[in-house]
């Protein structure tokens, strides 16, 4: 997991603020590429809003793989019709109102994860991280949104797929000691051949989806950290509320 230094962090929430509403739940998304550090920068700064925002991914949101293969949807995973987007919005709408059903997805077993799902009550402060969180953007003028401030994370595509690779070998690494892992039917393959394979994944799979559903919402965020390779924060760039 990246880690966000202290003083990058402590200026991304000073940006967000001023978009938290005068009263009711501070809904802040945080939105980019697959490996750009979303959730890491959901846990790291969900305590510096508020000690007791909750952390919501997105992820849970995408249809099971069961469905995903009956719809022929595997190789879209991540897409925008890979996600049950209308349960996404009445969470994010129900937040502010009462007790939400969350659901979970496990990154190890590649699924959405029945068993991890919780309760969420409107909460001070969420932060929900993940992709398809551009449900309501742009805002119309006047209109209340979804998510109150929307976070967009960039990065050069290069630095991209190379953290997109690393995470991908991790996982794959992993595998060899735990047979339920999605990535233990890789292990087959020595290590050039699975780098090989999450090269192929993310030129495929992930880049097209950044190219075509991801990035045109750095137009409509709120904030937008760009990082360097390293995964420092090299710019904050904020829409005035």
């Amino acid at each position: 997991m990246s880690t966000f230094d202290a003083n990058g962090l402590m200026a991304i929430a000073a940006a967000a603020r001023p978009f938290r509403p005068v009263e009711g739940t501070f809904v802040v998304g945080v939105t980019g590429s697959v490996a750009s550090g979303k959730s890491a920068l959901a846990d790291q700064l969900a305590p510096i809003l508020d000690p007791a925002t909750q952390v919501i991914s997105a992820d849970g949101f995408l249809f099971p793989n069961r469905i995903l293969a009956a719809r022929g949807l595997e190789a879209r995973k991540g897409y925008p019709e890979s996600f049950n987007l209308s349960a996404l919005a009445a969470a994010l709408n129900g937040l502010r109102r009462g007790p939400v059903a969350i659901p979970a997805y496990s990154h190890v077993t590649y699924d959405v994860d029945p068993a991890a799902g919780r309760i969420v009550d409107r909460p001070v402060a969420v932060v929900v991280e993940g992709l398809a969180l551009g449900l309501d953007r742009p805002v119309p003028p006047g209109q209340a949104g979804l998510i109150d401030c929307l976070i967009y994370i960039d990065a050069a595509e290069a630095d991209l797929e190379a953290w997109f690779v690393a995470r991908f070998m991790k996982l794959w690494e992993n595998a060899e000691a735990d047979p339920s892992s999605f990535y233990a039917r890789f292990r087959s393959l020595d290590r050039a051949g699975a780098e090989d394979l999450a090269g192929t994944v993310w030129r495929e799979i992930n880049l097209p989806n950044l190219r075509d559903h991801i990035a045109p919402l750095r137009e409509h965020a709120d904030l937008v950290v760009t990082k360097g390779p390293d995964h420092a924060v090299t710019a904050l760039g904020v829409r005035r509320p």
